[in-house]
């Protein structure tokens, strides 16, 4: 009897062993999660428990820490970003999206090999060599004399094969999700999405852990590792968006009163999960307006009162969700289990679920902020226009009467742009302070550089808000230089001093007109001889300098 009990001591021995020894999926893919807890976990569709084995020998398992991770990637250390659209309704689809980053200077080519991009530097310098990693020749190896297409080393670690390639794009690199105590392996290259069911996924925050292997040869080894946690929920995940005309500051939920405020609801569904459902929008705006239904997703509301308000809403929408078991009603009389492939009759209880394989189920989404009313600015027009003299050549000053309602501004701020008001020139911002007994007026001046049509924008502000007002303006033509003047100076001197030439030049030709000398004779002599003489004494007269040299004229006065 005692020989018995060693026997079946080594046997039990004996098949404890590998359990011991063998390399097990949750060793190597630890997500830092009570493993007690993830064994009861509901399995998730198309992934296996972390209980199974792990080929070491093909994909060697490195911890924390190991040297040897310090040479996994040629050229520098290859990083992994993990990204989710989480938060996810249950029930719906969460997507993971892996990313690897590659040493500067590496990237990958159309056929999956690692490359050096041309004329690029790192810290050694350019590289000679054309690829980092070259898996082209080692695919079309592994298939060589290999009828179903795959070798001993074309396997995940658990032993399954890789799916078929289809053409060239074959991925060179494994990646092992692994959560809530199961795992699923996916064949791919420096990219990823998988896609996951969180129908069976338990409420609330869960850790996605994902490794990630190259190959080598006919190898594998480890190049990264990567966690990120998601959150499924059984609420809708809502977003409310807020905006005013004229409010200073979105973020800071303090609004004007007497301006609508438009409400835009966003769900976050990525997956769509709730395309088909009839959704629902149920709002509390804090004011006593009491509840306001709406099937529209988008709203306007005006608050008439300063303060502050609780803004409340409630969405509800159908979603399919799990169906309840079926429950028969009992017979009168006490029931029996009805025979396993007997007939049922009144006196047995047949057990079944509910034949409707999907059903309906009320999903709530929820929305709470505090909002603060306030005065504020809320109209701005400019009312009047006036170029006014510049106190310098070359530039034109413009006038702006502005009008505003509401709260009185601290500041105003201009920007100057050109007539399309698509590229903005100047732009400047001044204080404002306006006699409060002469209402909200106030003028801008501003300066402009030359004539043309500009485009104008005003904006008056105060702490809590911005009222924009828009106008087109034409700078009439200035005369801008000196020069010009003096030009135009000298001509008007020159115009008056050929009038005055001419009214002289009259003058004299009508007094020798009058004079008629002896012994002169009819005809075109006569006149040539008055007009020569007519224009030797213009002459004399207009050019004093020109003196006549006749010595009978010298001497003709002291004969006279």
């Amino acid at each position: 009897m005692e020989s018995l009990y060693y026997f079946l001591g080594f046997l039990l021995l004996a098949a404890g062993s590998p359990l011991t020894t063998a390399t097990r999926f949750r060793d190597v893919l630890s997500s830092d999660k009570p493993r007690g807890i993830l064994s009861k976990r509901t399995p998730l569709h198309g992934w296996s428990s972390d209980e199974n084995s792990w080929n070491a020998k093909l994909y060697p398992v490195w911890k924390r820490g190991d040297l040897r991770w310090r040479n996994s990637w040629k050229g520098g250390h290859l990083q992994a970003a993990l990204t989710s659209d989480s938060p996810a309704l249950v029930g719906s689809t969460l997507t993971f999206v892996v990313n690897l980053v590659f040493p500067r200077c590496q990237k990958e080519d159309a056929n999956g090999d690692i490359v050096y991009e041309k004329n690029c530097r790192n810290d050694t310098g350019s590289s000679t060599d054309q690829y980092v990693y070259s898996w082209t020749a080692w695919s079309e190896d592994s298939d060589t004399g290999n009828s179903s297409g795959h070798s001993h080393h074309n396997v995940f670690p658990d032993g399954k094969p890789f799916p078929h390639p289809h053409g060239r794009k074959r991925g060179n690199f494994v990646y092992v999700f692994h959560t809530l105590g199961q795992y699923f392996q996916k064949l791919g290259r420096c990219s990823v999405r998988l896609s996951l069911n969180t129908t069976n996924v338990t409420l609330g925050s869960q850790l996605m852990a994902v490794t990630v292997y190259r190959r080598h040869g006919r190898a594998f080894f480890p190049v990264a590792q990567v966690k990120d946690v998601y959150v499924v929920t059984d609420h809708i995940p809502v977003l409310v968006t807020m905006s005013q005309k004229n409010d200073r500051n979105v973020s800071d939920h303090t609004f004007l009163k007497d301006v609508p405020i438009t409400f835009d609801v966003f769900l976050h569904d990525p997956s769509h999960f709730l395309n088909e459902s009839s959704v629902s929008y149920k709002w509390s705006f804090g004011d006593n307006t009491g509840l306001v239904l709406s099937s529209n997703h988008s709203l306007n509301h005006t608050y008439m009162l300063n303060g502050t308000f609780s803004l409340n809403l409630t969405v509800e929408a159908t979603a399919p969700g799990p169906c309840p078991p079926f429950v028969p009603t009992p017979p009168a009389t006490s029931p029996v289990p009805c025979p396993s492939p007997g007939p049922a009759n009144a006196n047995c209880l047949e057990l079944s679920e509910n034949p409707v394989g999907s059903c309906q189920i009320n999903r709530y989404g929820y929305f709470r902020a505090t909002l603060t009313i306030v005065e504020g600015i809320l109209e701005v027009n400019i009312v009047r226009i006036e170029e006014v003299p510049a106190p310098q050549p070359g530039s034109s000053l413009v006038d702006l009467v502005v009008s505003c309602q509401g709260t009185f501004p601290t500041e105003v701020c201009t920007i100057i742009s050109d007539p399309t008001c698509q590229s903005a020139g100047s732009s400047w911002c001044d204080t404002v302070d306006i006699n409060e007994g002469e209402g909200c007026l106030l003028t801008v001046r501003r300066n402009f550089s030359g004539s043309g049509r500009y485009c104008v924008n005003l904006t008056l502000g105060d702490d809590t808000s911005l009222a924009l007002t828009s106008t087109f303006l034409s700078v009439s033509r200035r005369d801008s230089a000196w020069p010009l003047q003096a030009v135009d100076g000298i001509l008007i001197a020159a115009g008056c001093l050929v009038l005055c030439l001419a009214a002289f030049s009259v003058h004299l030709y009508r007094k020798h007109k009058e004079y008629k000398p002896i012994g002169s004779h009819a005809g075109g002599t006569e006149e040539g001889k008055g007009l020569n003489a007519f224009l030797g004494h213009a002459k004399a007269v207009s050019l004093p300098g020109n003196q006549e040299k006749d010595p009978l004229l010298q001497t003709l006065p002291q004969a006279l």
